[in-house]
């Protein structure tokens, strides 16, 4: 059960940066359905920029919280699938991306609970995670700052970004394959960890 968090937790930064993560989602949606599309890339560059440093600023300064490991996977969550609504308006073929995003995201969020359920979790994200969180941004932001690219070369990002997504969704049904094994409990930090069944 999460606790209660403080008003000091709240308002670290990188729970504060998280915010104007939810804050750049309704903006960028705005922007892009105006078809100002350079101020929809600009706010998603922001919500890029926002999601890498929240992370480094909460290890580096020991600001890990409750509250912000709770809402940062959130905030991806719901900034993706909105990027991907929106691609879709103009890019029919995102609807391939939406339904593999909705498969990825369906199934960890069933294994995540069935783990938890068990005691265990996952503590963050893992290489491919954050790979694939990277190649999400950079694909977007190329799609929406460029809105008029030729048409084989939107094919050719959507499918790297398609793959990427379905690369990471197998690589986690791995690791919950794996921690369903193991018969520790508590946190598994890498596959490594979720592997190695000493008690």
């Amino acid at each position: 059960m999460i606790k209660k968090p403080t008003r000091q937790e709240l308002l670290t930064i990188p729970n504060i940066l998280t915010y104007f993560r939810f804050l750049f989602i309704p903006v960028f949606v705005w922007q892009y359905v105006g078809e100002h599309y350079f101020m929809a890339g600009f706010a998603l560059a922001l919500s890029g920029l926002t999601d890498l440093f929240d992370g480094k600023i909460a290890r580096k300064y020991n600001m890990i919280t409750e509250i912000g490991i709770l809402l940062d996977p959130v905030a991806d969550k719901l900034t993706e699938g909105a990027v991907l609504l929106c691609l879709a308006i103009k890019y029919p073929m995102a609807w391939i991306l939406i339904g593999v995003y909705l498969l990825k995201e369906g199934f960890m969020t069933i294994a995540g609970a069935v783990m938890l359920r068990k005691k265990k979790k996952l503590g963050g994200a893992m290489w491919f995670g954050k790979v694939c969180t990277a190649v999400f941004y950079l694909i977007t932001l190329v799609l929406t700052f460029s809105p008029n690219i030729p048409k084989n070369t939107v094919i050719l990002l959507m499918t790297i970004c398609g793959v990427m997504m379905l690369f990471t969704f197998v690589q986690y049904a791995i690791v919950y394959f794996h921690m369903a094994k193991n018969p520790r409990t508590g946190s598994f930090d890498s596959l490594k960890s979720v592997k190695n069944k000493e008690v």
